[in-house]
């Protein structure tokens, strides 16, 4: 058993004075100990030596520490004992007086600062530098920012910024009113250069520990940020800070966004997103979309009417979406909400159902009767009594293929009300031929394969709806937009029409009657879902793939995903596939451990939900440790020596998912939570004596099983995952089909063939050891 202790070796002696379990003894009266004391004659050293019974070895840990100028130290730090010895005998090491003016910091990563919190993050191999303390340190620093000369404030801010995202260090700063001295820099605006962006990154660094609310700020401060946005002569540094800090106010403060919707034009928005740089569009693009979460549906309806008038749509589908750099996540996820939104003024046709009483309305049902009957009606309707023509109407309506002689009764139905009614209209008069040609083939078929028009452009309304998720709120992470709604105006009407004749195609392939409507519902939605889930990036497009798939298709991919997902069920496969299952299982666990090793770059979610920070985590080859740390968007992931965080795969106890992780426990039920809930899963691991946590977002549900799947398997656990069953059930398919490729068309029968009885004698036996003649 090894012996640790921090006063390092007893005696400098060979080991040969070792007995039998006990310690070293000096060699000669005069044998010195490290420490320089002499050890008397009988052996015994003066200086106290290390009990066998010091802190359990999971206290101590292995480290260095450094400092500038000085050669480092490498200790044995105890977790037991105080912070403020460790600091006295590391500065009394280097002949260091006053240690309350010193701490400790990590080397690498953000040179955090270590507390009592978080010294448990400390961990065997962690290196450590001695510097000045957060206190001092930011006396010091805002000292800095008064000085005269502007060398010397750029000089203080550059040291300030990369030490503000730690939580000791800005609580510090903001008790020494840190955030009104770097607001007066902001507001004085004397240097549109580097000291302005240094300021407002320092701020907002600041400002997202949530130790002061967005709310306290100023109306002028917030006006003098605004100014430079709106400013043109100025550092290209300076517009992103400045976006990104007016969106956080627009999040967070209702009165200050109203402050910020009317002071930054629209028009200047646009300016920024015409600039070819990615971080303006994508500060832009934020700031945009926040101030539209902002509004009131009626606001919000005016702005994009603007928006678009001046061609925001035309210019996010030519440079943004089909630029030759590749799309960033925060910009999918703004085009996302984005789109969200605009599919969500939708909502108040969508949840009014029409109004037998409005005379509009009524006149809208009339035309569009007309625009199918218009002959027929006009001929047969002229010079008839009042009843025979209302008579006459009920009947056009109902080879409209209304299910009710009053159309009223159809669309009282919400959802869709009257976006299914804008919708039919929409058809009606943009693709006048093809809305006269579904109505009037279908209207006169007497075989009962008639496709009903009217309910069904009412039920795929409603499919659309749910398809794209019409009214309801915005997912926080998600970035799934589609393409072509920014390629088409009026893309949803678009979409419909569209719809309407796939319907029609598809009733005709099936050989539909009334009675299969719902089937034919449910084909039409797969057909749609599939088209979507490829993103085509036009509305042309669109319409080729989901022609192309026709219901003769969709039986064919229902069938081969049936064939991959179903196994025959005889007992001698059953047996096999039982059989191959621990081997697969094993491939499967060394696929996902592979997958950890690669690493995964996850997004971290602030209390405002903001995504714009992103953090990289793997597993190491061997397999001991999960290594991770913070990076920027952009840029290559990290190599294992770079990330300055290690967690020890022995200290990990569980694996939480989904509402039982402690960083989405209390962020209530909301259907905008419900994504959040289905990607985050978290390890609880032993700090101390305390249980902690690390905390994910995964950025796919796929990420999200492979990671749950790959730390089960570390800790021992079974991989429960749905993505573990479906590799397990294709790889048994594939497995099983390859052991039975010889049987080809050899019937496996449900029983083992009996066994024979033995023989009534053995003399057909052959005797090897007889030797023939």
């Amino acid at each position: 058993m090894a012996r640790s202790s921090s006063l390092g070796r007893e005696c400098g002696t060979p080991r040969s004075g070792l007995g039998k379990g006990g310690p070293p003894r000096p060699q000669g009266p005069q044998a010195r100990c490290t420490l320089g004391r002499r050890c008397t004659v009988s052996g015994k050293c003066r200086r106290p030596r290390p009990s066998w019974t010091m802190a359990p070895l999971r206290n101590v840990v292995k480290i260095a520490i450094q400092m500038r100028d000085a050669i480092p130290q490498l200790i044995q730090l105890d977790q037991a004992k105080p912070l403020a010895a460790v600091l006295k005998e590391v500065c009394d090491a280097w002949s260091l007086t006053h240690s309350e003016r010193y701490a400790l910091q990590f080397a690498d990563g953000h040179r955090r600062y270590i507390t009592e919190n978080n010294r448990a993050e400390i961990k065997n191999g962690s290196i450590l530098c001695l510097s000045t303390a957060p206190d001092l340190e930011a006396e010091q620093l805002l000292g800095g920012l008064q000085s005269d000369s502007r060398e010397g404030r750029r000089e203080a801010l550059r040291r300030l910024v990369p030490l503000a995202s730690d939580m000791t260090f800005a609580r510090e700063v903001i008790s020494r009113n840190g955030l009104q001295r770097l607001g007066t820099i902001i507001e004085d605006g004397d240097d549109l250069g580097e000291v302005l962006a240094l300021s407002l990154r320092a701020f907002s660094e600041l400002m997202e520990h949530g130790v002061v609310s967005w709310e306290t700020l100023s109306i002028p401060f917030v006006r003098k940020v605004v100014c430079y946005v709106n400013m043109n002569l100025m550092d290209a540094s300076v517009p992103p800070l400045a976006l990104g800090l007016l969106e956080s106010v627009t999040l967070s403060s209702p009165a200050l966004g109203q402050l910020v919707k009317s002071e930054v034009p629209l028009d200047r928005l646009l300016v920024h997103l015409q600039v070819m740089n990615q971080q303006l569009q994508t500060k832009a693009m934020a700031l945009l979309t926040a101030l539209l979460q902002g509004a009131s549906p009626v606001e919000r309806k005016h702005m994009l009417d603007y928006l678009w008038q001046r061609n925001l749509r035309q210019f996010i589908y030519k440079n943004i979406i089909h630029s030759a750099a590749p799309m960033g996540d925060e910009m999918a996820h703004h085009l996302y909400v984005l789109q969200a939104l605009m599919l969500g003024l939708l909502e108040p046709r969508m949840r009014t159902p029409l109004d037998p009483y409005s005379q509009e309305q009524r006149e809208q049902l009339q035309v569009l009767r007309q625009a199918a009957f218009e002959v027929e009606g006009e001929s047969s309707g002229a010079g008839l009594s009042a009843d025979r023509r209302r008579s006459l109407c009920a009947r056009e309506f109902r080879k409209l293929g209304f299910s009710n002689s009053n159309p009223a009764q159809d669309l009282e139905r919400v959802p869709p009300g009257l976006l299914a009614l804008d919708n039919m209209l929409y058809f009606s008069r943009n693709a006048p031929s093809a809305y006269s040609r579904f109505v009037l083939e279908n209207s006169s078929r007497e075989d009962k394969h008639e496709c009903p028009f009217a309910r069904g452009s009412i039920q795929l309304t409603v499919l659309l709806c749910e398809l794209l998720r019409v009214g309801e709120p915005c997912s926080e992470t998600a970035q799934d937009f589609s393409p072509m709604f920014f390629g088409q105006d009026q893309s949803f009407h678009e979409l419909f029409c569209v719809g309407i004749q796939l319907l029609n195609k598809t009733w005709k392939e099936m050989r539909a009657t009334q009675e299969d409507f719902d089937k034919v519902m449910q084909v039409v939605r797969e057909q749609l879902a599939r088209t979507l889930a490829l993103k085509p990036t036009s509305l042309e497009l669109f319409r080729t793939k989901v022609n192309a798939l026709t219901y003769g298709e969709v039986l064919r991919l229902r069938q081969t995903e049936r064939l991959h997902q179903e196994g025959t069920l005889a007992p001698p496969i059953l047996e096999l596939r039982e059989k191959l299952k621990p081997e697969l299982m094993g491939l499967i666990r060394q696929q996902r451990l592979l997958r950890l090793c690669e690493g995964t770059l996850f997004r971290k979610i602030s209390s405002r939900r903001r995504q714009d920070k992103l953090w990289f985590c793997c597993l190491s080859p061997n397999h001991k440790l999960l290594q991770y740390g913070d990076m920027e968007e952009g840029a290559s992931p990290p190599t294992l020596e770079s990330l300055p965080e290690q967690l020890p795969v022995a200290d990990m106890r569980a694996l939480l998912t989904g509402k039982d992780c402690p960083h989405v426990r209390e962020k209530g039920s909301g259907k905008q939570n419900k994504d959040l809930y289905e990607l985050a899963f978290s390890i609880s691991y032993d700090r101390g004596e305390e249980e902690a946590y690390l905390n994910f977002i995964a950025p796919s549900k796929r990420e999200f099983y492979l990671w749950t799947d790959g730390l089960s398997a570390l800790l021992g656990s079974p991989m429960g995952s749905e993505q573990t069953r479906l590799d397990l059930e294709q790889l048994l398919t594939m497995e099983t089909k390859l052991r039975l490729l010889e049987l080809e068309n050899v019937p496996i029968p449900e029983q083992p063939p009996p066994v024979p009885p033995p023989p009534t004698n053995f003399n057909f036996c052959y005797d090897c050891s007889i030797a023939e003649p």
